[in-house]
C-alpha cells in the first residue's frame, strides 16, 4: 500500500523526515518496504530561488540587444547576470537558476548553468522564463513574480512544488484500518500524541429533493449498510493539478474529476465508493441483491462475466451495474457528457466481496479493502465529504435527500482485560495510566475500570482486535518492543548477535580467490620440534607451549610460526618429484606470554619450483619474488586493503631478503626468500619464498563494502620517464613521491625495465617509469601534461637525488 507525505499532512502534523517515519511506522507495526522521492517537475526545481533585479544595464553585442543585470538571491553579495530577455527591468521580482543548477527539456537534461563569460560579461546565473523552470511553455520573457516572500526562497515553495515521499507499506491482512492515508495518521497519532485533522463537512447542504433514487436492499446481511445522494448539474473535465498529483503519486491513472474524487477518498479514508450516471440508473431504483446463476455481465475491463447465485450485485429496476464492493459496469459509469450523478458508500460483508472476487479472479482497491473489512461508521462522512469535493470540482448541487439504510449498526467489541494478562503476556509490568492513555490514544475506550480488570470497548473498524491477546498487542506495538528489556534470570531469552563481518565467509570467499591463483590449500599440524624455534628465536615472542604428554621430541612444542610447518608440506612433495608448488594454510600460531597462552590466526603462502611447466613454445623460468608479492598484493585487494606502506626487512631470522608491509602504522605481513639454512632444516633442497599475513589484524582492517563508480568519460595519458638514481632508492619511494606531489591527475605509476651497468656509474641504476594521467572532468591538454610532468621531475630531482635521462 502506498501513502502519499504530503497527503498525510493534511490529517496530520509531521515534522519527522522520510527515514524518521520509517522508523514510527515500523515500530507501530506498519512495516515501510520503501520510500521513494516523486518530483513535481524534473529535476524539482532544486537551484532555482527567488531573487529581486536590482540594477539592470543595456548594452548590444553584434545587434543583439541584452542587459547585464545585478540580482539579489539572499546571498552576501548580489549575483552579476547577462539576461537576453527583452521585458527585464530593476526592481522585478524573478526567478534565478543559480550556478550549479541543472536545466531540463522533455525530462532529459538540457545545461548546466555555470559562472562565465557571456559576450564578454560575468554572468553568474540565469534569469528564467516559464519553459526554462519546466512548469510551462512560454518563452516570451522572464517570469515576473508578485510575492513578499524574501530572496533566496526556493522556487519550489513559492509554486507549491515541493517534492513528494511515497512510503510503501508492507500492510498485513489483519491491519485493515490502517489501509488509508487516514488510517496511517491514527497510528502516528497513537505513537506521537498529537491531533488529527479531519476535514469539515459542515458545509455539507441538502438544496432540493428533485431527483431521489429509491434504494432497496434485499440481502442485508451481505449489505448492512449503504448510503447514497444525487449531485446535479456537475461538469465533468479533467482533474485540477493537485488532485492528479496526489491520485498519480499512488501510481493510478487520472481520469476525470469526478472518477478521481472517488478515488481520492478510497485512498484518503479507507473507504471505496461508487459514482453513477444518474441517467445510467433505470427506474430511479438502486436494488442490492443476488441474481440467478448464470445472469451474464460486463465489467469495466469489458470482460463478460458468468455471475453465480452467491455474487452480490448493485442493480437497477430492469439491470445489474456493478459488482458489489468490486468492479463497476460498463453502462452506468461516469461518461464526458454526465451531468448527474449518484454517489454510493456502503459496507458490504468481508467474507461476501471474498468469496466473489476469488470466484471471478478479481483484485481491485475495492475488494482490498472491502474483503478486510471497512469502517461502517464513518460511512455517511464519507458520503458528504465526497459530495463537498465533487461540488468543489465540478460543480453542482446536493439534488436528493441521503439515504441511509443501517437497520442494525454494527455493535463494537466488548472484551474484558485484566492487568495481569497484560504484564505477563508483554513480560514487564506497565504503569495503568500508560496503559489507559495508550488504549485511548487507538480510540478504545475503557469502561469498568478496576484495580484488577477492565472493559475494552473497540470500535468495528479494529477488525483485528476482538480477544484479550489483541489488546495486550496494542499496547506493546504503541508502547514500543524496544523497550521491553530482556530478563537476566530467564535462559531462554539469549539474542545471537551477529557480526557485520563473518570470519568463515571472508575466509572461505579468500580461499576461492587463491584458488583462482593457482594456489593450494593444505592443513598442516600444530604440533612441531623445538629445534625449528631455536633456529629462530630472534622472530618469536614469548615461551614455548610445550606438551606434557608428548609422543615424541618431532611434536614436542606447539608452533610459533607457520614457516617449517609449510616448508615439510614442500619437501614433501618435492621429495616426490612434485617441484612446482603453490601452496597456502590457514593457521594458529601459539605463544606463552606472561604465564598465559595466546592464540594468533596467520595465512601462511609459499611458492616454490619454476611458475610453469616446460613446453615446446616456452621455457619454464623460476619463480621469483614478485609473483608471490603480487599474490599478496590481490589478497589485501580481495580484502579492501588499499593503504599500505612497505619496507625492506633488515636482518630478519628468515628471510635472505624480503618486503614488509604496514597498514595503519602496524606491521603485519612479511614475505621473501627463506633462508636456504631454514629450508634445509625441513629437508627442503630448492629455494622457497613465504610470506607471513596476520589473519586476526587483516580481518578487522577487512572492508567488503563495494563502491561503484561512473567509468571515466576522457582519456587517460601515458608519459615515461628514465631516472637513474642511487641503487638504495627503491621503486615504493618513488611511487611515493609520485603520489604526493600529483594527487589529483596521477591514477598509476608503474616502472617497466630497471637497468644496471657500469656506464651509470657506481652504486647507481637506471628505473624506467610509466605514469598515466587522467582527469575525470576534462581531456587533458598538453599543456597541463607538460606542468604535472615538470612538477613530478622537480620532486624526484629534489627529494630522490634523480637525473632526469633524456
Amino acid at each position: 500500500m502506498k501513502v502519499s507525505l504530503s497527503w498525510l499532512k493534511n490529517y496530520i502534523d509531521i515534522n519527522e523526515s522520510p527515514a524518521a517515519l520509517d522508523i514510527l511506522l515500523t515500530g507501530t507495526g506498519l512495516e515501510v518496504d520503501g520510500i521513494e522521492e516523486v518530483e513535481a517537475v524534473k529535476g524539482g526545481l532544486k537551484g532555482f530561488v527567488l531573487g529581486e533585479v536590482l540594477t539592470c544595464e543595456r548594452f548590444e553585442v553584434k545587434d543583439k540587444k541584452l542587459s547585464l543585470c545585478t540580482v539579489n538571491i539572499g546571498a552576501t553579495e548580489p549575483s552579476q547576470i547577462v539576461c537576453g530577455a527583452a521585458n527585464v527591468d530593476a526592481g522585478q521580482r524573478v526567478i534565478v537558476a543559480t550556478v550549479g543548477t541543472t536545466l531540463y527539456k522533455d525530462g532529459e537534461p538540457l545545461f548546466t548553468i555555470s559562472s562565465k563569460k557571456t559576450y564578454g560579461q560575468l554572468s553568474e546565473g540565469m534569469i528564467c522564463a516559464e519553459d526554462e523552470l519546466g512548469i510551462g511553455t512560454s518563452h516570451d520573457g522572464i517570469m515576473i513574480l508578485n510575492t513578499d516572500l524574501p530572496n533566496g526562497t526556493p522556487a519550489a515553495q513559492y509554486f507549491n512544488l515541493e517534492a513528494d515521499a511515497v512510503i510503501e507499506i508492507g500492510l498485513t491482512p489483519n491491519r485493515a484500518d490502517a489501509a488509508s492515508h487516514w488510517g496511517v495518521a491514527r497510528d502516528i497519532k497513537a505513537a506521537t500524541g498529537r491531533d488529527l485533522k479531519l476535514p469539515s463537512i459542515e458545509n455539507f447542504k441538502v438544496e432540493n429533493n428533485n431527483f431521489p433514487i429509491e434504494l432497496v436492499v434485499e440481502e442485508p446481511e451481505a449489505c448492512p449498510r449503504f448510503c447514497g445522494v444525487t449531485l446535479d448539474g456537475v461538469k465533468v473535465a479533467p482533474s485540477p493539478e493537485w488532485l492528479k498529483k496526489a491520485v498519480e503519486s499512488l501510481g493510478m491513472r487520472s481520469i476525470s474529476n469526478i472518477v478521481d474524487a472517488t478515488n481520492y477518498v478510497c485512498h484518503a479514508f479507507g473507504q471505496p465508493m461508487h459514482a453513477y450516471d444518474w441517467h445510467a440508473i433505470k427506474g430511479q431504483k438502486v436494488v442490492v441483491k443476488c441474481l440467478e446463476a448464470g445472469t451474464k455481465f460486463t465489467t469495466l475491463d469489458e470482460v463478460e462475466r458468468t455471475l453465480l447465485a452467491t455474487n452480490l450485485m448493485v442493480c437497477n429496476a430492469e439491470e445489474p451495474m456493478g459488482i458489489a464492493g468490486i468492479f463497476g459496469g460498463t453502462k452506468s459509469g461516469i461518461k464526458n457528457e454526465t451531468t448527474r450523478v449518484y454517489l454510493e458508500v456502503a459496507y458490504f460483508d468481508p467474507a461476501s466481496v471474498r468469496k466473489t472476487a476469488q470466484n471471478h479472479g478479481l483484485k481491485t482497491d475495492a475488494s482490498f479493502r472491502f474483503e478486510r473489512g471497512t469502517d461502517p461508521n464513518m460511512k455517511l462522512y464519507v458520503l458528504k465529504y465526497a459530495a463537498l469535493l465533487i461540488q468543489e470540482l465540478a460543480g453542482g448541487v446536493v439534488a436528493s435527500e441521503v439515504t441511509d439504510f443501517y437497520p442494525t449498526p454494527i455493535e463494537d467489541f466488548r472484551i474484558n482485560v485484566s492487568y495481569k494478562n497484560i504484564d505477563r503476556l508483554i513480560g514487564k509490568k506497565i504503569d495503568k495510566s500508560l496503559i489507559h492513555s495508550i488504549l485511548e490514544s487507538l480510540d478504545i475506550q475503557l469502561e469498568q475500570i478496576t484495580e484488577d480488570e477492565f472493559l475494552a470497548i473497540v470500535p468495528p473498524f479494529r477488525v483485528d482486535v476482538t480477544r484479550e491477546a489483541d489488546i495486550v498487542e496494542e499496547i506493546l506495538r504503541i508502547y514500543g518492543f524496544q523497550h521491553i528489556e530482556l530478563s537476566e534470570n530467564l535462559g531462554t531469552d539469549y539474542l545471537s548477535d551477529f557480526p557485520e563481518k563473518d570470519r568463515d565467509k571472508l575466509q572461505l570467499k579468500l580461499t576461492y580467490a587463491l584458488a583462482s591463483m593457482g594456489f593450494n590449500e593444505i592443513i598442516t599440524n600444530s604440533l612441531t620440534k623445538p629445534v625449528y624455534h631455536d633456529a629462530i628465536r630472534a622472530a618469536t615472542f614469548g615461551e614455548d607451549v610445550e606438551i606434557l604428554n608428548k609422543l615424541s621430541e618431532d611434536l614436542a612444542v606447539m608452533r610459533q610460526s607457520m614457516l617449517f610447518s609449510g616448508l615439510e608440506v614442500l619437501a614433501y612433495n618435492v621429495n616426490r618429484r612434485q617441484k612446482d608448488l603453490n601452496v597456502f594454510d590457514f593457521g594458529k600460531t601459539y605463544h606463552k606470554i606472561n604465564g598465559k597462552y595466546v592464540e594468533k590466526r596467520h595465512l601462511a603462502m609459499f611458492v616454490t619450483g619454476n611458475t610453469d611447466s616446460e613446453t615446446w613454445q616456452f621455457k619454464s623460468q623460476k619463480i621469483a619474488f614478485h609473483q608471490l608479492a603480487n599474490a599478496v598484493g590481490q589478497v589485501l585487494g580481495r580484502l579492501g586493503i588499499k593503504n599500505f606502506e612497505s619496507k625492506p626487512l633488515e636482518n630478519s631470522a628468515i628471510f635472505e631478503y624480503g618486503l614488509s608491509y604496514s597498514i595503519n602504522k602496524k606491521e603485519c605481513i612479511s614475505l621473501g626468500l627463506v633462508k636456504a639454512k631454514l629450508a634445509k632444516m625441513a629437508d627442503l633442497k630448492q629455494g622457497a619464498f613465504y610470506a607471513d599475513l596476520d589473519w586476526d589484524y587483516l580481518f578487522k582492517q577487512s572492508n567488503d563494502k563495494l563502491v561503484f563508480e561512473e567509468l571515466p568519460k576522457f582519456p587517460e595519458v601515458r608519459r615515461d620517464l628514465s631516472l637513474v638514481l642511487d641503487r638504495s632508492v627503491s621503486f615504493d619511494q618513488i611511487r611515493k613521491i609520485a603520489e604526493r606531489y600529483e594527487k589529483t591527475l596521477l591514477r598509476s605509476v608503474n616502472v617497466f625495465d630497471v637497468y644496471q651497468g657500469e656506464n651509470l656509474g657506481k652504486d647507481k641504476k637506471s628505473y624506467s617509469v610509466s605514469f598515466i594521467l587522467q582527469d575525470f572532468e576534462q581531456t587533458l591538454t598538453d599543456k597541463v601534461i607538460d606542468k604535472t610532468m615538470e612538477r613530478l621531475i622537480t620532486a624526484f630531482e629534489k627529494e630522490a637525488n634523480a637525473m632526469i635521462r633524456k
